[in-house]
């Protein structure tokens, strides 16, 4: 491993601009630099390099990173290469040392997590394609008009119904008890003893691989075939070090490059929805792993197209959906079409009864968000109603106050104030009266320094956290002094989080930060990237506060359901009862006390 003071030295010692511009011509563009993209073919530039931040990022493909990142993907080199080419060209000397135990714990894990998903895909696919007990699962794709060849595409499987099947398979593969368990493979029989024993989560299913964008098998997501009305029809792989829910988009891997041709994507609710449209040549889809877009997915969206087509089934719970993604995706100044399609159908079937033109016919009809909104508005009868016109037209501010871009909500103010049969400055009053979009009056009001502060603070408050230590590190020694810190440890998603703590980066010295970069993971690495874009609010102590309220607002609730339910053991004796219950009413306590407001010197 090579010394994070040496990466610095190489880093500080080798200009971003000029390290490019060695490689082709970059021209000025105000204070940064421009150049048609190395990574991707496009007619106008923007490939952008910053020499502030010594960072380069395109717009067009959403490659970005440091100096190092550069030479790497540029050169197809790995990353210790491309640290000592750069070395090289500035006369540094590099003497490399070992990673530290955790470090290559971790790596490791990683390595063989991956390995064991992608056999397992493989396990599961050959028995779709030869075991006998599978012909239920043939039969069910044949249905749904998946041919063998798709499913060799996609590398579809089946998981056999049995309790053990795969932990065998995997404890043959020489997979340890501990790599078994941390794939989100097999549930623990005991959810709050990860010494129990355990069983295959995933049982007469049809088996759909999760892929990240690089192709790797990250998890999985398997579909139900007996008729059971107490087992959920869809069963997904759970968050993992490999897997997070909110920031993978399914199918991405295949359609990056329909992405970014066509500038759009179609958002579709399924897995077999998006392969069938790829299929029949609809190729810029990709599928949330849920119902609605997170702040990551919607930025990893922007980095390919400018318009996003939501296809969410045409009941009240698709409308919801597509309501939930507004704040991550308008505010990245997106645009949003809504596409119908006839009751009772899904893109599947329809393409499967009608062929993909009847499909693509939609996605061309597909209308404006707002003029969705209006029109379905419009057919209920509070609409008729002056009350009700002007409730509606509160919402439709406060949804507008989610675009960033101001000529961009200008433009689709006078619109909106046109299909309400209202004077534009009237509208334009409400608008600038009104709460963002799912927030009150008052946290409307208040100053939370940027959109993503906004947006996030309380959805995804360790996004928040961890924006607000990268940026200060005053925030971050305050983060460490806090008695909870040491909790950040087992948080899903606090990761990133911890290295910076642990960390002495600098924003404002870019070697500091191209040295940090080149200490993560990919995944890790595009998080950093992320983060980058946004800026940090003023009132940055109280920020985090609020944030670490909201981690401790949705997660002491959850710990004390789990003390309760373990009172209900018979087999207690007094002193742990005594005992459980001291520590219910010291959640009780804590969760009172972080609702408290904070004095002026953020104590409480």
């Amino acid at each position: 491993m090579i010394p994070r003071e040496t990466l610095e030295q190489i880093a500080a010692a080798n200009d971003i601009v000029d390290v490019i511009g060695s490689y082709f011509p970059l021209k000025r563009a105000g204070s940064a630099f421009k150049a048609l993209c190395p990574f991707h073919q496009e007619k106008s530039p923007s490939f952008t390099v910053n020499p502030q931040r010594q960072r380069y990022h395109c717009f067009g493909c959403g490659e970005g990173g440091s100096v190092f990142d550069f030479v790497a993907k540029y050169e197809s080199v790995d990353f210790p290469t491309a640290a000592r080419r750069l070395a090289e060209r500035a006369g540094i000397r590099i003497v490399e040392e070992e990673r530290s135990p955790g470090e290559d714990r971790e790596l490791n894990l990683r390595k063989r997590l991956l390995a064991l998903h992608q056999q397992a895909a493989e396990w599961f696919h050959h028995l779709l394609m030869t075991d006998p007990r599978a012909k239920p699962a043939q039969g069910y794709l044949r249905k749904r008009g998946l041919t063998g060849e798709v499913a060799q595409r996609w590398k579809i499987g089946y998981a056999p119904d049995a309790w053990e099947a795969l932990t065998s398979w995997a404890r043959g593969q020489d997979y340890t008890r501990d790599e078994i368990v941390q794939s989100g493979l097999v549930s623990l029989r005991d959810a709050e003893n990860p010494q129990s024993d355990f069983y295959d989560r995933f049982r007469d299913r049809v088996m759909f691989p999760i892929c990240n964008d690089l192709g790797e098998v990250i998890a999985f997501s398997g579909r139900l075939l007996a008729s059971d009305a107490q087992a959920a029809k869809y069963v997904n792989s759970p968050e993992t070090p490999l897997f997070k829910k909110g920031d993978i988009l399914f199918g991405l891997h295949k359609s990056t490059r329909a992405l970014i041709d066509k500038k759009s994507a179609i958002v579709l609710e399924g897995q077999i929805d998006l392969i069938t449209a790829f299929e029949a040549g609809v190729q810029n889809v990709v599928a949330p792993q849920g119902t609605a877009f997170t702040e990551k997915q919607a930025r990893t969206l922007k980095r390919y197209a400018e318009e996003v087509i939501l296809c969410f089934d045409a009941d009240e719970a698709g409308r919801k959906a597509a309501e939930r993604s507004l704040p991550a995706l308008l505010g990245l100044d997106l645009g949003i079409r809504v596409i119908e399609l006839p009751p009772g159908e899904d893109p599947d079937s329809l393409i499967r009864n009608q062929g993909a033109e009847a499909f693509v016919s939609r996605v061309q009809a597909a209308r404006d968000y707002f003029d969705f909104q209006i029109d379905a508005q419009a057919a209920t009868p509070d609409f008729a109603t002056p009350r009700g016109k002007v409730k509606f037209a509160r919402a439709m501010a406060a949804t507008l106050r989610l675009i960033n871009d101001h000529l961009l909500r200008e433009a689709v103010a006078g619109k909106v104030a046109t299909r309400l049969g209202m004077p534009l400055s009237e509208f334009w009053s409400l608008l600038t009266r009104a709460p963002k979009y799912g927030q009150s009056a008052r946290a409307g009001s208040a100053d939370a320094g940027s959109t993503f502060i906004q947006a996030l603070a309380a959805k995804e408050p360790i996004e928040v956290l961890t924006l607000l230590a990268l940026g200060d590190s005053e925030i971050r020694r305050w983060i460490s002094a806090q008695p909870w810190s040491a909790r950040l440890f087992e948080m899903e998603g606090a990761e990133l989080l911890v290295k910076i703590i642990d960390s002495d980066v600098s924003l404002s010295e870019p070697a500091s930060l191209a040295a940090f970069s080149a200490g993560l993971d990919d995944p890790a690495q595009a998080h950093l990237n992320a983060l980058l874009d946004h800026r940090l609010p003023e009132n940055r102590l109280g920020a985090a506060q609020d944030c670490w309220n909201a981690i401790e607002k949705r997660d002491l609730p959850r710990r004390r359901e789990l003390l309760t339910a373990r009172l209900r053991d018979p087999n207690l004796s007094a002193g742990e009862v005594t005992e459980i219950q001291k520590q219910i009413l010291d959640l009780q306590k804590l969760l009172t006390d972080i609702s408290r407001p904070l004095s002026p010197s953020g104590s409480q």
